[in-house]
């Protein structure tokens, strides 16, 4: 049975999916049942919080002594999710004590750092999962007329490989993958999901005690960070978060979070967007590098000649060596800073400090914001000479 809930992005019609901790609500459901009458259902439904009714069909149903088990294919729609058919496993037992009790087994992720969702130790399943597996269990054992406390242990063995694709690791999710899902659906691409794993690695390093943070959007910023480290030291001991093309929202999730300092460091590529009041830098709410190269070297003296080239650039490294050839480099570059500057203190509006440093690969270190430089000097004390 395929799950027939849809939206819409742009021009696409896209097919949601459910979350693992979905998933896991309804094998408990399912393991609950056989557990108790003896028969395992061939299917399982809940409503999630959300309120959309999910069902789906159980697998590998056992019934081993005082223990059953149940599980349920991971079905993320149209969203590449890691998980996406993977099975999740629930096997419940009864208890003396009341209530349910929910842990983790194989592949289900422990934590090991504090500012998760779930304290150290305890397994990475969240709290909304948790609430899910526990309501499905107890209307479960209610229909079967059981009143007693239930064990419910949550498995997914594909997990301990899978947790390498994800961002367990950094976070200190050992063991597996984590149980997730706020809503219990799955939106396509959602960039909900990524935001969430944004504002987790960030209130985790100031759970640690960390003041300052460096945001980078990608493999190009992590590639430089040992060269900005030869320049100031002192900035390994500063975490870094990857925030992809979502540097405002980045920006207020550390202000959310309580940081004082807060460092973008980007290539020129997507940090000159940002100069423009783009503060998602994904192509598909602009790009205007050119265009802001050409007016910020209008502004420091270009000539027609020069503008027109840098209209036609089909890069940033050929902006940068068209201003090279005329002589305007350090007076653009000083300029497009300072807009950026701007718009980064306007998105802070007064939370944190903020500033951004940038750089190109061709070129090296290019230059930072004013606040951007007085971080640097700050952050990393043995600063280049």
């Amino acid at each position: 049975m395929t799950f027939e809930y849809y939206i819409s992005q742009g021009a696409d019609r896209l097919r949601c999916g459910y979350t693992t901790g979905t998933c896991a609500a309804l094998a408990a459901q399912a393991a609950v049942t056989l557990l108790l009458t003896g028969v395992a259902p061939a299917s399982a439904s809940i409503r999630t919080p959300t309120g959309i009714l999910v069902q789906a069909p159980v697998q590998k149903p056992a019934l081993h002594g005082h223990t059953a088990t149940c599980a349920i294919q991971k079905d993320a729609g149209d969203d590449p999710d890691v998980t996406a058919g993977a099975l999740v496993f629930a096997s419940v037992q009864k208890q003396t004590t009341s209530g349910v009790t929910i842990d983790g087994g194989r592949g289900v992720g422990r934590v090991t750092k504090p500012g998760l969702d779930q304290p150290v130790g305890a397994a990475a399943i969240n709290h909304v999962p948790r609430q899910m597996i526990a309501d499905a269990a107890q209307k479960a054992a209610a229909a079967c007329g059981y009143r007693g406390g239930l064990r419910v242990v949550i498995s997914l063995p594909a997990g301990v490989a899978l947790a390498a694709k994800t961002f367990n690791p950094q976070l200190g999710i050992v063991g597996g993958v984590s149980i997730l899902g706020t809503s219990g659906i799955v939106m396509p691409q959602s960039v909900q999901a990524l935001l969430d794993t944004i504002g987790v690695q960030l209130r985790m390093h100031r759970a640690e005690g960390a003041q300052s943070v460096v945001l980078s959007p990608g493999n190009y910023s992590k590639e430089f960070l040992p060269k900005l480290y030869e320049l100031y030291p002192g900035l390994k001991a500063v975490p870094q978060v990857t925030c992809a093309n979502f540097i405002g929202d980045s920006l207020d999730l550390a202000a959310q979070a309580g940081y004082q300092n807060v460092l973008v460091l980007s290539h020129i590529g997507k940090l000159v967007k940002v100069a423009g009041g783009i503060l998602n830098t994904h192509s598909r709410f602009g790009d205007c590098r050119a265009e802001l190269f050409t007016a910020h070297a209008a502004l420091a003296g270009a000539s027609q000649e020069t503008a027109r080239a840098l209209m036609e650039a089909r890069t940033t490294d050929a902006c940068i060596a068209i201003l090279d050839g005329a002589g305007l480099r350090a007076p653009v570059l000083q300029s497009l800073l300072h807009a950026i500057q701007r718009q980064l203190s306007r998105r802070a509006a007064g939370r944190c400090a903020v500033g951004a440093a940038t750089f190109i690969a061709q070129y090296g270190f290019l230059g930072a914001t004013e606040e951007g430089q007085r971080l640097l000097e700050m952050l990393g004390p043995e600063a280049r000479s």
